[in-house]
């Protein structure tokens, strides 16, 4: 169900010096809460600074002109997600795992058609530095997900058109409660977490801590992967009208499971040669690393100037590395030996992200205005080291007997050297009001942003150096407007236009492209029932995003710029209670997207979007402490090129969970409990491409069982 939740932990176990480190962390802070009692069900879990993501305001989601999805910690932990991807499958509107299910290491889909690399954690941008250094942040420590659909550039800046996802922190509580979790699964996982809250002694301080590690096999190979999580905060109010919060995040990846491709031929096309597994690998286990550490340090300060006005400045620093070693094929002559280059990355980025917010809830006349104002700032800092070493060093592989270990590290000789020290620096002032008038919602703002971006790249090809400075400058101005009207039978419907600011870089030739900007108009209907136990959202939109970035049909690690891109759909959710023990949640989404000004690609709809998506997902209360679910995707056919010249076939996968209170069995064990989850229960075989030389299979079956214990 899409609604707020007070449930509040999720899982983990691996052996390491640092879980050592995380037991004996926790055990301190449980220290600090031995004497409260436990009584998860009541905690205030979002927080006192928890501001709705499409509005910035405490205004709930459904007070909203614009598409918003919520999904809730409880949700969250019953389908056992171990990353953003996972949490978002049963999202109208958004596609995910676009390189398949052996790639984790970023969290990557659409939304309405248009791919997302930046997220945001507790309204703040998580950096991402172009290259492959994006943090990812662990559910574990997520109290709630909200996937804003549509323009959203007039509060958050810089963005893609078809929507941001918001992660909304798990925060310090004033009631204790304490959970520890050990799971595994069919790839042989091993994972512990740890969470626990509550007041410190008779003070005005609050704490949280949330801690996790996780190692267990990837899809593709021999691959692996392996997390260590350790994310503090603490809440101190200063006095009625002022709350500190300081928050810390900590994460290390010393793997991340694989990031090469397949050919079509083998996998989503028929070959002579033969037919691929899912758990094919392209690359070579001696050249194949993904190391990504990242500490992320923030504060929130809200403090209450008058009965009508507040103030909210949050902040947070990121310090981030990641060694990437890695292979990509090249076309093969015969259709079973593939070129091969090797490659690595040396990154590092440094980021502090602040947004400061002046809000007011005001009363004119017979009007009740909710009116913001905003400043917020971005700067990234970023060097790359790229090394390739061409053609012809790496042995060709039989892409139908894999022999994935004929790289000897010591031998590689890199021809082709690539230097990158990156400055991005965007700054945006925007204003918004929010007018709750008789039964209307009004809302309507605008931002004016300043972005820069500095790129001093040295290059060494064969020996002979070059190298170029280029500094890209773009300048926008984003509006936003919308109008609900709610019915006393708790229907609402409403009208909204929004704009959309993307930067862009330079071509591979250094032509600078211009910005990206987005329009979307969107008409829909919200309905919540009197009594609360029917939710429907209907949405019908058109957006359409100018000078866009395309695969160009001619080099498949290449982009072109496009005159428009067109997406229009529909989307639909309905939540509603069958009974007091049984509930259900439906999705459908429509899309037509196209390319609708191109000299090359006009007509073409680009990769990864299906035409057509749907989900299912029923609770059922068996007892009083057994839950049943269960649940189905279907995935559309989508395009496999940029000249849709074949198709990725459509799919329906099932899911399943099921929750057990130990309790049931003896009261020795109140609050154990065991979960029990499935994804792809029947296996089906699954994939997505990029062009024809790059496909991934989707996720394999996979089942996790998990033992979690509050107290």
């Amino acid at each position: 169900m899409q609604a707020p939740t007070s449930r509040a932990f999720a899982n983990g176990w691996r052996r390491s010096p640092l879980a050592l480190v995380i037991m004996g962390t926790l055990t301190s802070a449980l220290a600090h809460a031995e004497n409260e009692q436990s009584d998860i069900e009541t905690i205030q879990v979002l927080g006192d600074t928890y501001r709705n993501t499409a509005t910035k305001t405490v205004l709930a989601p459904e007070e909203t002109p614009q598409a918003v999805t919520v999904i809730d910690r409880d949700t969250i932990e019953q389908r056992q997600a171990s990353s953003l991807s996972e949490v978002v499958r049963y999202t109208p509107g958004v596609n995910t795992e676009l390189r398949g299910g052996a790639v984790t290491r970023l969290d990557l889909f659409n939304i309405r058609g248009f791919i997302n690399y930046q997220n945001f954690f507790d309204g703040l941008a998580v950096p991402y530095n172009t290259w492959n250094l994006q943090p990812q942040i662990d559910p574990i420590a997520i109290e709630q997900v909200e996937v804003f659909k549509g323009p959203t550039s007039v509060l958050y800046g810089n963005i893609p058109p078809g929507g941001m996802v918001n992660m909304i922190a798990k925060t310090p509580q004033q009631q204790a409660a304490h959970r520890v979790a050990v799971s595994t699964d069919s790839d042989a996982l091993r994972e512990v977490s740890v969470d626990s809250t509550g007041a410190i002694s008779d003070t005005s301080l609050a704490y949280r801590m949330v801690a996790l590690a996780r190692q267990k096999d990837g899809q593709a190979g021999d691959s692996e992967e392996e997390r260590y999580v350790v994310a503090p905060s603490l809440d101190w109010r200063v006095s009625p009208d002022t709350l500190v919060n300081v928050n810390l995040y900590y994460q290390a990846d010393p793997a991340a499971g694989i990031y090469t491709s397949l050919p079509a031929k083998g996998s989503v096309l028929h070959s002579d040669k033969g037919r691929l597994s899912s758990d094919s690998f392209s690359g070579d286990n001696h050249w194949n690393t993904y190391d990504r550490e990242f500490l992320m340090l923030g504060y929130k300060v809200q403090h209450q100037l008058s009965a009508d006005w507040s103030v909210l400045h949050t902040a947070r620093y990121t310090d981030a590395d990641l060694l990437q070693k890695n292979m990509y094929h090249q076309k093969s002559s015969d259709g079973q030996h593939y070129p091969r280059n090797a490659y690595l990355t040396d990154e590092s980025m440094t980021s502090w992200v602040v947004d400061t917010q002046l809000s007011g809830d005001l009363r004119w006349g017979k009007a009740q205005h909710y009116t913001l104002f905003g400043l917020d700032y971005q700067n990234m800092s970023s060097d790359v080291s790229y090394d390739d070493t061409l053609a012809g060093v790496v042995p060709d592989i039989d892409i139908f007997h894999p022999n994935n270990h004929q790289v000897d590290p010591s031998t590689l000789t890199f021809v082709y050297q690539d230097q990158h020290d990156i400055e991005v620096a965007q700054t945006g002032i925007y204003a918004q009001d929010q007018i709750l008038w008789k039964q209307w919602v009004l809302l309507a703002g605008a931002r004016y942003d300043e972005y820069e971006l500095k790129d001093d790249q040295r290059t060494l090809y064969a020996g002979t150096p070059s190298g170029s400075d280029k500094t890209i400058r773009h300048y926008n101005l984003a509006l936003r407007a919308g109008a609900m009207y709610q019915f006393n039978n708790g229907i609402s419907p409403y009208l909204s236009y929004s704009e959309s600011f993307e930067p862009t870089d330079m071509d591979n030739r250094g032509n600078v492209f211009d910005p990206s900007t987005g329009k979307q108009w969107e008409a829909g209907l919200k309905y919540l029932s009197l009594d609360g136990t029917t939710g429907f959202n209907l949405a019908l939109f058109e957006l359409k995003k100018q000078d866009a970035l395309v695969n160009d049909p001619n080099d498949s690690y290449a982009k072109i710029q496009t005159g428009e891109i067109r997406s229009r759909g529909i989307e639909v959710s309905l939540d509603h209670a069958l009974s007091v023990d049984t509930d259900v949640s439906l999705t459908y989404g429509y899309m037509d997207m196209e390319i609708t000004d191109d000299p090359n690609l006009e007509g073409k709809t680009p990769v990864w979007v299906p035409e057509q998506t749907a989900s299912a997902w029923l609770n059922h209360q068996v007892s009083a402490g057994t839950r049943i679910s269960v649940g189905v995707r279907y995935v559309g056919e989508s395009q496999g090129n940029a000249t849709n010249t074949f198709t990725v076939p459509d799919y329906t996968v099932f899911d399943t969970a099921i929750r057990y209170d130990l309790s049931q069995l003896s009261s020795s064990l109140s609050g154990a409990n065991v979960s029990l989850s499935a994804t792809n229960l029947f296996d089906k075989t699954t994939y997505s491409c990029f062009d024809e030389l790059n496909c991934w299979y989707g996720d394999e079956r996979n089942i996790k069982a998990k033992l979690s214990v509050d107290f």
